[in-house]
């Protein structure tokens, strides 16, 4: 069969796309020159397991696991994005246009999902007289409907609401990338509400109106999610306490240059991608790619959160925020 080779100039740059393949193609060379132990050192850390030794003496091990996680997740977000959400957009943005006036243009999220590869046929079973193992009932997808689940479901809507209110450049997203603009609002949400609705000393969520939610009282499917909330917040603190010591000691000293907030090159990556860093060189200066890596810890949560079905079934909601306030 022919072979078929991705390069820059068949690559889907409708997409957005092209910056991870840059990233991908860069790291190539890099990955071959590897030891053999610090190859399986970095196979290792991708797959969150202990190394060898400690990165096979390879202080780029770090670096390359994270730029190789955001490609992952990038090419993750936009196929469940499609595979999931493409209707929803469509209805909504439909609903968002008056078509039938004069000079009335339908939008269009122009693209389709990709090839959907079938599995082999089954292999021919043969006859048994035995009777078929009987299997205990699936256990029940979390309740969509439950008071807990709303309450979770309204506190990251009105999050949405205030982020796009604050960063009108989302909306504006959604017309030419829109599983950017999707997962970019959604990993943002996360991390205000990682900020704001966590408490740091017990882990409960404040909710809208007030209302409160200890982890005692969050459903099973949904504590891991709330307890990676209060992680990701925590790191965050710690993350603005260090860049202030940083600004303290550099201006005691004379500095007449200040880097640029870590909160602030993790909120431009979350809604440009980690792509868009590559081309403009931030986060490269964070030690071991940190930066990378925790922009990669939101976006898998708000990945891991949409695919939870209580939140799936209701995704039109947030398209109904984005195409609407895109359209003011």
């Amino acid at each position: 069969s022919p072979t078929h080779q991705l390069t820059e100039s068949n690559c889907p740059q409708w997409q957005s796309f092209l910056p991870y393949l840059h990233i991908w193609a860069q790291h190539v060379t890099l990955i071959q020159s590897l030891t053999p132990k610090s190859q399986h050192d970095l196979t290792c850390a991708i797959c969150s397991l202990p190394p060898l030794q400690q990165y096979g003496g390879n202080s780029d091990i770090p670096r390359i696991v994270s730029d190789l996680r955001a490609v992952a997740i990038e090419i993750n977000q936009r196929r469940t994005f499609q595979v999931m959400y493409g209707n929803d957009l469509q209805a909504a943005i439909d609903a968002g246009q008056d078509i039938s006036s004069p000079g009335g243009r339908q939008v269009k999220t122009s693209f389709m999902p990709p090839p959907v590869y079938e599995p082999s046929p089954p292999l021919p079973t043969t006859s048994s007289s035995k009777p078929p193992l009987s299997r205990p009932p699936s256990p029940t997808i979390l309740s969509s409907t439950s008071p807990t689940i709303e309450l979770i479901r309204k506190t990251l809507y009105a999050t949405l609401a205030d982020i796009l209110k604050h960063q009108p450049s989302l909306p504006l997203l959604l017309k030419s990338d829109p599983p950017r603009a999707y997962f970019a609002s959604v990993s943002l949400t996360i991390l205000n509400m990682s900020l704001n609705c966590i408490d740091p000393e017990d882990g409960s969520a404040r909710g809208v109106l007030g209302q409160k939610l200890t982890l005692v009282e969050c459903p099973t499917e949904l504590k891991g999610f709330m307890m990676e909330l209060g992680l990701i917040g925590q790191t965050v603190r710690q993350m603005e306490e260090e860049d202030s010591e940083t600004v303290v000691h550099l201006l005691s000293v004379g500095a007449t240059e200040i880097p640029t907030p870590r909160l602030d090159r993790i909120r431009w990556m979350l809604e440009k991608g980690v792509g868009s860093s590559h081309q403009s060189g931030s986060g490269r200066e964070s030690p071991e790619g940190r930066t990378v890596a925790f922009v990669n810890r939101v976006n898998a949560l708000a990945l891991g959160l949409t695919r939870l079905k209580a939140f799936r079934e209701r995704q039109g909601e947030v398209f109904k925020v984005l195409a609407g306030v895109g359209g003011r």
